[in-house]
Formats: C-alpha cells, structure tokens, sequence
C-alpha cells in the first residue's frame, strides 16, 4: 500500500513522477488533508483544464510489472466536462498503456488501450458512480488476461496482446476531473514464463 499518510499536505505526492496523454495544461497532483480518507489523507488531480482530450498521468515510481494486481479508492470531487479516476498499467509512457476508468458523469466503468496517445474502448460496464464520494476500483492484469473490478465485485474481464511486457502503473483522470486518490494498492503477481 502506498503511504498517503506520510506524505506533506500541500506538496506533489512522494514517489510519483507527472506526465499527461494528449493536450492541455500540465495536471497539478497534491495531497491533501481530507477526513473521509482512510489515513485523512489522499492524492487529489486539482487542475480544472477543460481540453476534453486530456488525461492527466501520476506515475508511481516504484513499480514495473507485466502481471499485477492493482486496486484503489477514487471520490470524483467536480468536474464539468468529466468526473472521472482510474489505474493505468503497462505504461510504456505517457502515450501507450492501459487504463480502467469510473465516470461519476457517464456512470459507467471502461477498460481501454492506448496506443500512439490514441484511446480504443476493450469493453465496460454502465453502473452508479457518484460524485463525492469514495468508490473501489481494481485491475488485475495476467498475462493476456484483465479483470476489472468495481466495489469489489468482478465486472468484466478480456483478453488483449498490445502490450505484454513490463510497465509502470499510474493514476488517472481526464479533462477537468478534480479527482481524489486514497487506498493505492499494488501487488506484484508471479510471471508466467519462469
């Protein structure tokens, strides 16, 4: 688990690196205090850039991995072209990995690929996401194999090849989705090819 509680309220969270997928401003990720959170702190993306086609990337410093287990809580906290938080896992870079995402404005979940900064939609599910407050999400990612789940219950898993190999794992938002993150949980799972 990664430990929110340790870091500095107001400043850029520890061990993360920033890009962003497509145009816009640059994101702004801080931590802040929040009560609701688990250990009254957690990672929010505070820019309000409106540009639709944005997606704003923390990427954790620590992990590499092709097979992994990855969950988290996001609360959607206001956003009027989206309202949206998600994992991102096979990180190549900022434009080629893939990404499971809650919209509190679409109430749907969505896993896609992102080749080339190019969104392509895998498969989903429509479900209530609200706004304010706290949801779980998570992706295991094996192989060739991907599971989301939602609240802790499976909603879909697929098979896709782009991207085999090792890579990083990421928050995620989109356009001006101010979005907090608590709860980051990554595991890494055992290689298929030993």
């Amino acid at each position: 688990m990664i430990a929110i509680n340790q870091m500095t309220p107001g400043a850029p969270p520890t061990g993360f690196i920033f890009a962003r997928t497509g145009r816009g401003e640059q994101a702004a990720w801080i931590v802040v205090d929040d009560k609701t959170a688990a250990a009254g702190r957690a990672i929010e993306q505070t820019s309000t850039d409106r540009t639709d086609y944005r997606f704003p990337l923390a990427i954790h410093g620590g992990v590499s991995a092709a097979n992994l287990d990855a969950s988290l809580r996001f609360k959607a906290v206001s956003g009027k072209v989206d309202q949206a938080g998600g994992i991102a896992v096979r990180l190549q870079d900022a434009d080629n990995y893939y990404v499971v995402r809650a919209n509190a404005l679409e109430d749907n979940v969505r896993f896609y690929r992102v080749v080339h900064g190019r969104r392509e939609q895998l498969d989903g599910a429509n479900l209530k996401v609200t706004a304010n407050e706290w949801h779980t999400l998570g992706l295991r990612a094996e192989g060739e194999r991907f599971t989301v789940s939602y609240e802790g219950k499976t909603l879909f898993s697929v098979a896709d090849q782009t991207f085999a190999e090792a890579g990083g794992i990421a928050l995620w938002t989109k356009a001006d989705s101010v979005t907090r993150f608590d709860q980051i949980r990554i595991s890494v799972l055992p290689s298929e090819n030993r």
